[in-house]
């Protein structure tokens, strides 16, 4: 290049990248100083790879340095680093070759003290839950069904979009209200706070039935906006129940205490506030067949008191009354009878009873009296024509006149007799002699 004084064919001496990192390496390796030292220091952003490693950097006003704990010597601490803790590492400084990252390599960790953030969070932590903000029992109940959800939260990360999914998936029913906000940085909190006056401001029927607030994870720096105090306050006077989702499971701000339900992350916030639909599906198919059966059983009842209200109207009609009360007159006509007939026979039976001596008395008069009748009938008999006549004597007597004939002057020749016998009678008639 003209005027440049450099050449432009490759200089002499040139390194390459590798070679450069390798001095670095070998430089700081034999410097005893970083071979051996303990570094205070508060703790960032803390990651856990699948291995176990432990990845987070220690921080100070004027540096941050990059650390890294190994699963074995993570396993084998009574310790483990969390954010805004302030500790005492021990390890070598050495460099990791494939990224060019300078780090500290830790084989023991010891707690210092909080860091100033932790220190700060704590205080303003028990200032406010001496107010009563986190009070469990001012924590409002999530509605069921929400119609309608508002969301605070950035419009442009992904968490908007994770919790339309999820409630898309879950309850479509919703309606999704994006209230936009920056959720990090100086002038987040008080984004965070208008936001809530929007939703504050709006009239009871245009309200949303619940608020989330919503931020993917981050370092304590990065969640700072969340512990905010005007935050924490705005939380607390919104007026219809909030569910906090911010960071991960392991990060908590002062929002999360302010809220009606702390959600370890956005999409756990969104499966908070939705029902899931095929749960909600298969309760109200069991509502539907409980309501069947009950359904089902109060018609039988209602079927069976119908069917004796019918048999009662049944048994009210003239026609059974008139059926019910002839039935009950020939019930009652044979019970007289019947009563009749014993009268009668009890009567009888008496009277046997009371007539057995008079009769006994009637007996023998009527046998004295047959002795007697039968006497004058052997008298009679004994005077009897017909007796005189069985003995051969007969009775004569004119034919003409029927008068008995006693002497023979009684009768002239030729007059007709009628000869009476004992087994018959005779005609005859009176010769010319005349009589004897």
């Amino acid at each position: 290049m003209e005027g440049s004084g450099i050449d432009e064919g490759t200089p002499a001496g040139v390194l390459s990248v590798g070679e450069v990192v390798r001095r670095v390496r070998d430089a700081l390796r034999g410097d005893p100083v970083l071979r051996d030292l303990w570094v205070e220091g508060e703790v960032g952003r803390v990651t856990v790879s699948s291995a176990g490693h432990a990845y987070f950097s220690l921080k100070d006003d004027r540096g941050v340095l990059d650390c890294v704990v190994f699963a074995r010597e993570l396993s084998a601490a009574s310790f483990e680093p969390r954010t805004g803790l302030r500790v005492l590492a021990h390890g070598r400084i050495d460099v990791y070759e494939q990224q060019g990252r300078v780090q500290l390599y830790v084989d023991v960790l010891r707690p210092s003290g909080l860091g100033d953030l932790a220190l700060r969070f704590e205080a303003l932590k028990a200032r406010l839950a001496a107010e009563g903000l986190f009070d469990a029992a001012r924590r409002r109940p999530l509605p069921a069904r929400p119609g309608r959800i508002a969301v605070v939260t950035s419009p442009t990360g992904a968490v908007w979009h994770d919790i339309r999914t999820v409630v898309a998936r879950r309850w479509p029913l919703a309606e999704l209200v994006l209230v936009p906000s920056l959720v990090q940085g100086e002038a987040a909190p008080a984004s965070i706070v208008d936001a809530f006056a929007r939703i504050a401001a709006l009239a009871p029927g245009a309200r949303p039935d619940v608020v989330i607030l919503a931020r993917g994870g981050g370092t304590l720096e990065d969640l700072w906006s969340f512990n905010a105090e005007a935050v924490v306050r705005a939380v607390v006077a919104c007026p219809v129940p909030v569910v906090v989702g911010v960071g991960h499971e392991i990060d908590v701000t002062l929002a999360d205490f302010a809220a009606d339900m702390r959600a370890p992350t956005p999409s756990a916030a969104a499966e908070l506030v939705v029902p899931d639909r095929a749960r909600a599906r298969a309760e109200a198919d069991a509502l539907r067949a409980r309501m069947a059966r009950a359904a089902a059983v109060r018609l039988e009842d209602a079927a069976a008191d119908l069917a004796g209200e019918r048999r009662a109207l049944d048994r009210l009609a003239p026609e059974a009354v008139v059926a019910f009360m002839r039935e009950r007159v020939a019930r009652l006509l044979d019970a007289a009878a019947e009563a009749a007939r014993a009268a009668v026979a009890r009567r009888a039976i008496a009277a046997e009873r009371a007539a057995r001596p008079l009769a006994s008395g009637v007996a023998r008069r009527v046998a004295a009296a047959r002795a007697s009748v039968e006497a004058a009938g052997a008298s009679l008999a004994a005077l009897d024509p017909g007796a005189t006549l069985e003995r051969g004597y007969a009775i004569v007597r004119r034919a003409a006149d029927g008068r008995i004939v006693r002497a023979p002057d009684e009768v002239a020749a030729g007059d007709a007799l009628a000869i009476e016998v004992a087994r018959g009678a005779i005609r005859a008639v009176v010769g010319d002699e005349g009589p004897a």
